[in-house]
């Protein structure tokens, strides 16, 4: 079968959606539960259904395709499930800003025909973040996707909810929570968050002998008690007396508590159990009464007073104000303090007295650490680990309860007769207790983090006992950023192991942040975000693939620019028109042919290939995609591209050139899958497997496994032969290049060999060199010439290079210019060396931008090695 001849420009817009619609219609990543091959499994981390494609999407998704196209490649029966998150609040959110356009409010429609309306915004929005990861080129088994409302993973909350529930472990109580006033909801710690800001400290007159400093005088009004050191002398005698709060009619008591800080303030603190977590905590133990003085927009309720249906800071002024009239306020003095702020809508958080629901975390979380110090879940980079066991010994009950109506209703439901709730899996009809009907369900919904937590089994089909659950649990791998950690990772650990009794992953792989080209934080008010779907439109997804996973190595953050993908998209032109060089020298070719001879260039690209290929398959398996991506790179554009293509229009052998080429797409596959499927389909004899994730992926031992008369031992030989004269023809070129010889300027190359048997192999190459060098002629001497009027270029000890340059340079002027160069040189080196030297910069910059400081120093040094000898060269 003959090959069809590649288009001579690659359109990557064309390519891209071809395949991308070949690949859905052909089902190709379908898993079947009962195929072949051990089990590789990923579930996505399920983006926001409001969400669109951006940096950390498409790192995060790019880093999972390589593995799962790498894995399906080498035979593993890979399944990679993908999924949307229903993001309550944010979703809530998005829907409700579409109804005051309407001039309409949730509460106008009623809870029932609000969610119909947010259903209508997802059937309708909800798939564009899919359509987006498709066009990144993600291979996920989408006819499996999933939505963490619809029914089976409904169910799935429900059962999860309930055992928690039967099992003790999840409780309703008065507590004090993170309430956000804009949202009307509960928060947990970690959606909170925190901020430096510029405050003050008010110190207020409590009584003629005691100041309190605070930060917020408005919960004054809120205050049960004073607390002192009960070895503060100041303040000892007033240990069990009462003061009267200020501003109002109310006299509280002093108490003695060891946690107050006697250095902070004036040693003396208001308590305000219902509005303060540790004075929440304080009033407990010393059975202090609650008051809680805000609404749930916070502005002051009845309880505030004089102050009543004031916003809170408006509140602030005027208590300060009134304070000041009547001589108590005794000083303002500026503060810095940690304010929380909702992590949706950035308003400042206020700690609520609420009643919600809580899921115990002690006992949870002492399973996910035995898990993760037993190494049955590892984390890559491994100092993660660190972050992962501080955060879980130090883990807090978790609000689960959410006062918003989108999400997974609480099943709970209520009756007049009983205090504690009815919890079910299926809706009760009457109250257990009394029999009576029309019993009221519990109005609030659970935290997002709940359904997202049980993601790598209830997409599985969990509770069900489900062929793809015992097949594909626990998953292999899951990829994540490290701000969900806590979020996801720790919860998905903690109900893993308390659902399925195993965790839920083997390997947690957190990615870097895709930072700009200074390594600054993308945002909008800098101006430096990078739209992934603005870069694949004009640079192809291939290359904006290629960039990611080169730049992703472990634990350092990427600087992206444009420039950088640029750079990636000339690439995937190289191997367009290499394989486009390739296909055209293999017309009439038919594949499987026996190769009668091998030349050493053919055995020195297949060792290439080989050891290409074992460095691809370790850097790939150990999360080490950078060091993969640059392998591939190397050995494509270097080795294929520069030599052995170019070897190739010396003697050519068919089958040894159809098989590299095979192989190197088949390499770069899982980086370049839009183009390389194009390459690989039109390849001779690939009409009939068109795909290349059903093919094999290159490996050492199937690289050298060759037609007849292919020998491993002869191959390697050649190879180093190969690898010796390289850098002896790169010199010449590069003595051209830098003397500025014109192409037309015949010019000798003097070899100087130390070894017998290297001088050897340099005589019998001697025409290649020629050729490829662009040299006249050679010679080859065992002893080096006194290099007066010639460039050299020492290659390693024993090999070096000459040219005669008398009739090719003017060297006066030649001697100028080196002058220049050489002054600019070492001013560049003092500079860098300088730098180097300031340990300000040393300790504070990246540690990869002192690396790039040193290695260009080092390169400096050797070339101004270079030129000073060449100077002395022409001018002796």
């Amino acid at each position: 079968m003959s090959n069809q001849e590649l288009p001579k420009v690659y359109e990557p817009k064309e390519v891209e959606e071809r395949w991308l619609k070949r690949w859905l219609d052909s089902h190709l990543f379908h898993a079947d539960v009962n195929g072949k091959g051990g089990a590789f499994s990923i579930v996505i981390p399920p983006p926001n259904v409001t969400g669109s494609l951006h940096m950390g999407h498409a790192l995060n998704n790019t880093l999972q395709d390589i593995l799962v196209r790498y894995k399906r490649m080498k035979g593993s029966n890979a399944l990679w499930v993908p999924g949307t998150d229903h993001a309550g609040i944010a979703t809530q959110n998005v829907v409700e800003r579409e109804l005051k356009k309407e001039g309409k409010r949730r509460q106008d429609l009623g809870r029932e025909k609000f969610i119909e309306r947010v259903w209508e915004w997802k059937k309708k929005y909800g798939s564009h973040i899919v359509h987006q990861l498709q066009r990144l080129g993600a291979s996920c088994d989408w006819e499996r996707e999933r939505f963490t409302m619809d029914d089976g993973l409904s169910r799935a909350v429900r059962e999860a909810f309930v055992r928690l529930y039967e099992r003790k472990l999840i409780f309703r109580d008065l507590y004090l929570i993170n309430w956000c006033p804009r949202c009307h909801t509960a928060l947990s710690d970690i959606e909170v968050e925190h901020q430096e800001t510029n405050g003050h400290l008010w110190h207020i007159r409590y009584g003629d002998n005691l100041v309190v400093a605070t930060t917020r005088p408005e919960t004054m009004l809120g205050d049960t008690a004073v607390a002192v050191h009960p070895e503060d002398e100041r303040y000892r005698a007033l240990i069990g007396k009462k003061l009267k709060l200020p501003l109002t009619d109310r006299e509280i008591p002093v108490i003695a508590d060891h946690r107050v800080d006697r250095e902070f303030g004036t040693g003396a603190v208001k308590v305000t159990p219902a509005h303060d977590f540790n004075d929440f905590a304080l009033g407990n133990e010393h059975k202090l009464p609650r008051i809680n003085i805000f609404t749930p927009d916070a502005h002051m309720n009845e309880n505030g007073g004089d102050y009543e249906k004031m916003e809170r800071f408006e509140a602030r002024k005027k208590i300060v104000a009134d304070l000041e009239e009547k001589g108590l306020l005794v000083k303002t003095e500026p503060h810095k303090l940690s304010v929380g702020h909702c992590y949706r809508c950035r308003t400042v958080v206020e700690p609520y007295l609420s009643l919600q629901w809580f899921v115990k975390t002690k006992p949870l979380a002492e399973r996910a650490l035995q898990a993760v110090r037993e190494g049955r879940t590892e984390f890559h980079p491994e100092n993660w680990t660190k972050t992962f066991v501080n955060w879980m010994e130090n883990i807090k009950d978790w609000c689960i309860s959410r006062q918003i109506w989108w999400g997974h209703r609480i099943p709970a439901w209520y009756c007049d007769c009983a205090k504690d709730p009815i919890v079910a899996r299926e809706d009760p009809i009457k109250c257990p207790k009394c029999g009576k009907a029309g019993l009221r369900q519990e109005e609030d919904v659970l935290d997002t983090w709940f359904s997202s937590g049980l993601w790598p089994f209830s997409t599985l089909g969990w509770p069900d006992k489900t062929p793809e659950l015992e097949k594909y649990y626990p998953t292999s791998v899951l990829v994540t950023a490290h701000d969900i950690i806590f979020f996801w990772v720790a919860r998905m650990m903690m109900f893993g192991l308390e659902m399925m009794d195993e965790v839920p992953f083997k390997d947690v792989y957190i990615h870097a942040l895709v930072r700009d080209a200074q390594g600054q934080k993308m945002s909008k008010s800098k101006g430096n975000v990078i739209d992934p779907l603005e870069i694949m439109d004009r640079f192809g997804t291939d290359a904006f693939r290629f960039a990611l996973a080169a730049l992703a190595a472990q634990g350092r953050d990427i600087k992206l620019s444009e420039q950088i993908i640029e750079g990636y998209r000339n690439f995937a032109n190289k191997v367009w028109n290499a394989s486009r060089f390739a296909m055209m020298n293999l017309g009439g070719y038919e594949p499987l042919q026996d190769v009668l001879s091998y030349s050493p260039y053919d055995h020195w690209i297949i060792v290439k290939l080989s050891e290409t290929a074992d460095i691809v398959s370790k850097a790939i398996e150990n999360y080490e995609f950078d060091v993969a991506a640059k392998s591939v790179y190397q050995f494509f554009w270097h080795d294929f591209c520069d030599w052995y293509l170019e070897f190739s229009k010396i003697t050519l052998t068919k089958q040894v050139l159809y098989d590299v080429l095979g192989a190197s797409v088949s390499l770069l596959h899982p980086f370049m899958p839009f183009i390389t499927d194009e390459i690989w389909s039109l390849m001779p004899g690939n009409q009939k497997r068109p795909f290349l994730d059903q093919c094999g992926f290159p490996s050492n031992e199937s690289v050298l496994k060759h037609t007849t008369g292919f020998s491993e031992e002869t191959a390697r030989l050649d190879a180093s032969i190969v690898d010796m004269i390289i850098p002896v023809i790169e010199a010449i070129r590069s003595i051209r290049g830098e003397n500025r010889i014109p192409s037309a300027k015949e010019m000798t190359a003097i070899i100087y060999s130390k070894k017998i048997e290297d001088r050897g192999h340099v005589e019998s190459w001697q025409p290649i060199i020629q050729r490829l060098g662009r040299a006249k002629s050679t010679q080859v001497v065992q002893e080096p010439p006194v290099p007066k009027g010639m460039a050299h270029v020492v290659i390693s000890e024993g090999l070096e290079v000459f040219v005669p340059l008398e009739g090719l340079v003017d060297f006066a002027a030649e001697v100028q210019r080196l002058d220049k160069e050489i002054g600019k040189l070492k001013a560049d080196i003092e500079r860098r060396g300088k730098r180097l030297e300031d340990q300000n910069f040393v300790s504070r910059a990246d540690p990869e931008i002192v690396e790039e400081e040193r290695e260009s120093l080092r390169e400096a040094q050797g070339k101004l090695v270079r030129l000073e000898e060449t100077r002395r060269n022409f001018a002796s």
